[in-house]
């Protein structure tokens, strides 16, 4: 199995699209760190630590629940070498935690503007430098950021700009360490959805329930990266991949089943 004993470090697993990532690999015995906020229940958010890793644990996984804000260094610090010291190194690094709001510039208020790039950008920066030096010594290292491909049509820009700056911003991150970490052996890429991902995020700030019917589970995003992560000696690096792609690529073209309403219209991602 692939990932047995391999240690992956996730951001935000605690519930959606990084939870979804952490069960899938789980299952294929890897050890999975839950390096989130949540650890008390929120209604309108689901999930904590503690229930993502229970939930590991079930799935066939060992798991270890570690409270860290990305916004801070020390917390990342401290979580990194948590990780390192449980389960012996980290051979993966997936940037999933991510903040979100779709304001054109009069409408952004500074705050929200550094928070999104406190958290997009500096957390995301952060967290795999302090990674590197368990991934140099890993079983297959990669780094894995969700975010998608640089798409420079400017209503991606013009519409939201603070978000898609960081996002960006992340994708880029991805490329470059590609290029800087080849010769370590890392590979480097980047994962988008075709089509927006029922998660708390769309549930509660972008289209309610009506656009949650019209998404994919989260579980095609988790799919996706078991495929990417399964590949060895840089067969995939310096990518911005389409989860639909990835599928492909593998053999798979039905994606019925994943879709929250069977059958139903589904609505592309930003970006695509």
């Amino acid at each position: 199995m692939p990932f047995t004993n391999r240690t992956i470090f996730i951001t935000g697993a605690s519930r959606g699209i990084g939870k979804a990532i952490a069960l899938r690999l789980a299952r294929e015995g890897a050890n999975i760190v839950i390096a989130a906020k949540s650890v008390q229940e929120d209604n309108r958010l689901g999930g904590t630590i503690f229930s993502a890793a229970k939930e590991v644990e079930e799935a066939g996984g060992r798991a270890l629940a570690i409270k860290v804000d990305i916004r801070n260094e020390e917390e990342i610090q401290d979580a990194v070498q948590q990780a390192a010291d449980e389960f012996g190194g980290i051979d993966v690094v997936i940037n999933n935690a991510s903040a979100i709001q779709l304001t054109r510039t009069e409408q952004t208020e500074t705050k929200r503007f550094d928070l999104i790039h406190s958290i997009n950008v500096r957390g995301t920066f952060l967290v795999t430098k302090h990674c590197l030096p368990f991934l140099k010594q890993g079983n297959n290292a990669h780094i894995l950021t969700l975010s998608p491909p640089v798409n420079m049509q400017p209503k991606w820009l013009g519409n939201h700009i603070a978000y898609t700056l960081s996002k960006f911003n992340m994708s880029m991150m991805a490329l470059g360490w590609a290029e800087e970490l080849k010769k370590y052996n890392i590979a480097s890429n980047a994962l988008w959805p075709k089509t927006t991902i029922d998660t708390a995020a769309v549930r509660n700030l972008l289209g309610g329930e009506a656009l949650a019917n019209m998404s994919r589970k989260p579980e095609i995003v988790a799919d996706a990266v078991y495929y990417i992560l399964s590949k060895t000696n840089l067969q995939y690096t310096g990518n911005t991949f389409i989860d639909e792609d990835v599928l492909k690529a593998e053999g798979i073209d039905d994606f019925s089943h994943y879709s929250v309403v069977p059958g139903g219209k589904l609505y592309t991602d930003l970006f695509i």
